[in-house]
């Protein structure tokens, strides 16, 4: 089976949507088993980078991250904003930016792994 460079980027970007909008609603819906807001953080990096991995494979692991790390600062700093009743956390950053950090260095260890 062969993955659609395009397919995949335009997944990328729709999650990348999504997580910014649920990131960004006052009142988000409530997920399944009630997950705290750390375990919510780092499943939407983690997924991300996963993602971002397979639709950028030739961009660094190092530009993913910090891209991404950028992507969960700026999700914090717009939390900041007070009409939108949400609570910024610099540790959600830091669980966004681990995240993505573990997910990409183990895809990236298993694809040369495979070579």
């Amino acid at each position: 089976m062969t993955r659609s460079p395009a397919a995949l980027r335009l997944l990328f970007w729709a999650a990348a949507l999504f997580a910014l909008v649920m990131a960004l609603l006052p009142h988000p819906p409530e997920l399944p088993g009630n997950p705290n807001d750390k375990v919510q953080h780092i499943a939407a990096f983690a997924t991300l980078a996963l993602l971002g991995s397979f639709a950028y494979p030739r961009l660094s692991t190092v530009r993913l991250i910090v891209g991404l790390s950028l992507f969960g600062a700026f999700i914090e700093v717009a939390q900041a904003i007070p009409v939108l009743h949400r609570d910024s956390d610099p540790l959600d950053w830091l669980a966004d930016t681990v995240a993505c950090t573990v997910v990409l260095i183990a895809v990236r260890w298993w694809t040369a792994r495979k070579r």
